[in-house]
């Protein structure tokens, strides 16, 4: 009979090469499945310039026969620089939780559900990522509005950094950070919960894996959501015409460029897609992370029956 894996033991008996295996290829599943719904989110975060009319400021009108044009775009443009990115960055992801997670204490006892642990284990694991992420991200939402006029990844970061230097691809890493860092512990706390409490058993089940996932995406997008909106707005400010978006110096002038512009509903941009990207893509995620976490697990345990 086939040997059965106790679910709640993979994380401290996987490798570290195991576990960062599966968390690239769970990255790279996640980022390319959803990517078209992601670039929707991203044009309707981005705040039009505005103009000066007779009634006061209004967004500037862009139905121009080459807005539309453009509109037809493919929302795949960009994609290549989350493959680049998503790969490393999500097996530094993973490979870190699983570290942390055993260090703080989440795996010592099965039976309890540890929720500042798996919190904590998120949060180190979502600055390592960050770090690394967050220049193929910038790179990623400027080749995914619509007005872009860059022709590769490769043309973009060249632009970019002519243009802006450096600081271009990190501006907003402290706003991703304020946003990821919540986002993640909330989501890997929450997936814990509703991996125990959906299979108390802890044995091998991809139905719960992804609802757990799923659930968890959805709660913790939903919360972080005004957070995504500044830090999509300090990304692109390097293509926006308006002189005040592309002046933003930082989290708090997002903040106040968004609140003067829309009120506290501008932070809500993007909701829905955000929603509809964040819920599938940490199901998809979650699912292929633990499923090829069991499988290099069972092929290793397989290849050391064999050879004795």
């Amino acid at each position: 009979m086939e040997e059965e894996y106790d679910y709640e033991s993979l994380g401290q008996s996987s490798t570290m090469t195991q576990n960062a295996t599966a968390g690239a290829l769970a990255g790279i599943a996640e980022h390319c499945l959803m990517y078209p719904v992601d670039s929707i989110k991203t044009r309707k975060q981005v705040l039009r310039p505005m103009v000066i009319t007779n009634g006061g400021v209004a967004q500037a009108a862009t139905r121009t026969a080459a807005h539309l044009a453009t509109q037809k775009v493919s929302l795949w443009r960009g994609v290549n620089s989350v493959v680049m990115g998503a790969g490393p960055a999500h097996a530094l992801h993973f490979a870190t939780y699983e570290v942390c997670k055993e260090a703080f204490g989440a795996n010592e006892d099965s039976t309890r559900y540890h929720f500042l642990a798996p919190a904590a284990a998120g949060a180190c694991a979502t600055l390592a990522h960050d770090i690394m992420m967050n220049p193929f991200d910038v790179i990623k939402q400027r080749m995914q509005l619509r007005e872009t006029t860059y022709r590769t990844i490769g043309d973009c970061a060249r632009r970019v950094y002519a243009a802006e230097g450096v600081t271009a691809f990190y501006i907003s890493l402290p706003t991703t950070l304020v946003m990821s860092i919540p986002f993640q512990s909330i989501q890997f706390a929450t997936y814990e919960f509703f991996r125990k409490y959906l299979n108390p058993a802890g044995s091998y089940d991809p139905k719960t894996h992804m609802v757990a996932g799923g659930l968890a995406g959805a709660f913790a997008s939903s919360i972080t959501c005004p957070l995504d909106v500044v830090k999509t707005l300090l990304q692109t400010r390097g293509q926006s015409i308006d002189p005040r978006i592309r002046n933003a110096a930082g989290l708090w002038d997002a903040v106040s460029i968004i609140h003067e512009r829309h009120g506290y509903r501008g932070f809500f941009r993007g909701l829905k897609p955000r929603v509809l990207t964040q819920m599938p893509s940490a199901a998809i995620s979650w699912s292929v992370y633990e499923y090829f976490k069991w499988f290099l697990m069972k092929k290793d345990s397989q290849r050391s029956l064999l050879s004795l």
